[in-house]
């Protein structure tokens, strides 16, 4: 590794200061992280339904069209359905 003038090193220390409380990978637990939970939204019905739900949805900031799942037959005579699914943190 190639060592730094002693000006560049002054000031990396500087910037970084001398006692860094950065914890090792050791000292991290999970009960400190906040808990990321997914919840699932679905949306079945038409094709033309769920499609302008979808776009309700970017328009009114919830979700872009992009996040949702591509239009998935059920199996039922004209009806589709598309999964969105967001992480959400829990405390």
């Amino acid at each position: 590794m190639t060592q730094l003038p002693q000006s560049a090193q002054s000031k990396v220390e500087q910037f970084l200061g001398e006692n860094l409380d950065t914890p090792t990978p050791k000292e991290f637990s999970p009960q400190r992280l906040p808990k990321r939970e997914p919840i699932k939204h679905t949306l079945t019905g038409s094709s033309k339904t769920v499609i302008s739900t979808i776009h309700h949805l970017q328009v009114i900031g919830y979700a872009s069209v992009g996040d949702w799942s591509p239009l998935i037959p059920t199996g039922k005579p004209n009806e589709v359905m598309s999964i969105l699914i967001r992480y959400i943190l829990m405390q």
